[in-house]
């Protein structure tokens, strides 16, 4: 499956925009793992992409991503993706294994804070964040109440990393690809 084909199905089944930028961003830094890796950055950037697809349509475990998986296999998504993305959930039948896997998890919460993180500044700018901000705002519970911050830090230690390799990793894949996630901010024509 390409990129194109998962955005499809993404914008089929996922009509809030906040959702559709989470799977990119969570796309944009498992994408930028495959590099690190030597791994496929095509599929790993399929898998950020649909991770969440069925969120709206199946917003409660187990039925998301379960139900949502057997869409993607009607839809020729690979066995690899599929059981990476039922994976990051937590379930305890999918353990995850795989790098794939791990790194799947361990961004998916970590996407949506680095972007929560960019709405706070105030350029509104990705440029502006660095992981001091980061760690900051984990430890303040009332922002981006939603986004599991145990999540992120058990995500970077089964990667085998350490939290902050972790951050400055994902905000740098973040970074570099701003415009396209829409996370420049008013600078940006400055």
């Amino acid at each position: 499956m390409t990129r194109t084909e998962a955005w499809e199905i993404v914008c089929e089944f996922t009509k809030s925009e906040g959702l559709r930028k989470h799977g990119q961003a969570v796309s944009v830094c498992v994408e930028a793992y495959a590099h690190k890796f030597g791994e496929d950055p095509e599929k790993w950037a399929v898998a950020g992409l649909l991770h969440d697809f069925d969120w709206e349509i199946h917003p409660q475990l187990p039925d998301h991503p379960r139900k949502g998986e057997a869409i993607l296999a009607q839809r020729g998504v690979s066995e690899e993706i599929r059981r990476a993305i039922l994976s990051h959930a937590g379930f305890e039948d999918v353990p995850r294994q795989s790098m794939l896997e791990h790194t799947l998890f361990a961004c998916d919460e970590l996407g949506g804070f680095i972007t929560a993180c960019s709405y706070v500044k105030p350029s509104r700018s990705v440029a502006e964040v660095d992981v001091a901000g980061v760690k900051k705002k984990m430890k303040d519970k009332a922002f981006a109440r939603a986004v599991n911050r145990d999540d992120i830090i058990n995500g970077a230690a089964e990667m085998g990393i350490t939290l902050e390799e972790h951050l400055a990793f994902c905000i740098d894949a973040i970074q570099k690809r701003a415009d396209e996630l829409g996370l420049a901010g008013t600078h940006a024509n400055a």
